[in-house]
């Protein structure tokens, strides 16, 4: 698998940390996105993320230039063409997503294409390609570098030998592999952003500020970080996604999302990406 390239589609927060795990294992990448101005980002945080890793002696500046040459960016969807693997980490809009695989399906016979959708479903993915035994899902979590976890999603299509291609691929970076069923939010997301909901309306309710909410979870549940703090560094808006999803898949109202989440997102507070979220960012 390490002799072809491996593709990434989406040049956004998942996308970068993706490519630069694979460039640093020592897989030649193809970054695919459509704005050129969104791989040049992508590009210098990844070499940043690369000086940290130099800075604190994890990696010398050889292996720093190496990884960075072994990254290609591109805004040609066919420079994918002979991609081993295409791991999607498209935003989260079912649309755009099933309008990918449709693409990316035409470029090869041979490819794997894995997405790295955070809730939805890999069956309903498969089902639009060409080649639906060959898709399944890649969940990784932000950030990539750093977390362990793979999520590995079989849709109905998906066969055992994608499956095991895909877990070897994850153990080659250094992660571990959970296969996990293709259900709403799989697992991590369907425990983890109903919980996210609820600290949402105790503070809606004014039960607890988002600090209060925050070091009660920390001191009294261990949690590295609050699930406040926590939903500015996803994303409301990736949260307010992933519960409709859930309501949706489920048709359950015990995920109705959070009104305050809801009108935070109509107003752009999205969390750390904006500035503003439940907490202020500087």
């Amino acid at each position: 698998m390490s002799q072809q390239p491996i593709g990434v589609v989406g040049a956004g927060t998942m996308g970068q940390g993706i490519a630069q795990v694979l460039a640093t294992s020592g897989f030649r990448v193809r970054l695919y996105d459509v704005a050129e101005a969104a791989l040049e980002r992508a590009r210098s945080a990844i070499d940043a993320g690369l000086v940290k890793l130099v800075n604190k002696d994890r990696m010398s500046e050889t292996g720093r230039e190496e990884a960075m040459v072994r990254l290609l960016t591109t805004v040609d969807l066919e420079t994918l063409a002979d991609c081993a693997v295409i791991i999607e980490a498209a935003p989260e809009q079912p649309e755009l997503k099933e309008q990918l695989f449709r693409d990316l399906s035409r470029l090869s016979d041979d490819a794997i294409l894995a997405s790295n959708t955070s809730s939805l479903s890999l069956t309903r993915l498969a089902a639009v390609s060409a080649r639906p035994e060959r898709v399944v899902g890649m969940h990784f979590f932000n950030p990539v570098p750093v977390l362990k976890l793979v999520e590995v999603i079989r849709a109905e299509q998906t066969s055992d030998a994608t499956v095991a291609r895909i877990e070897a691929l994850a153990e080659a970076l250094g992660k571990t592999a959970v296969r996990v069923g293709d259900s709403p939010g799989f697992a991590v997301n369907r425990l983890l952003v109903p919980m996210i909901n609820e600290a949402a309306f105790l503070v809606q309710e004014g039960a607890a500020t988002p600090e209060a909410v925050d070091q009660a979870m920390q001191l009294g549940a261990a949690h590295p970080m609050g699930p406040l703090q926590l939903a500015d560094l996803i994303g409301l808006d990736v949260c307010l996604a992933i519960m409709e999803v859930l309501q949706e898949g489920f048709g359950d109202p015990k995920y109705r999302p959070c009104p305050l989440l809801r009108r935070m997102v109509e107003a752009g507070y999205l969390g750390r990406k904006s500035g503003r979220g439940f907490h202020v960012y500087s």
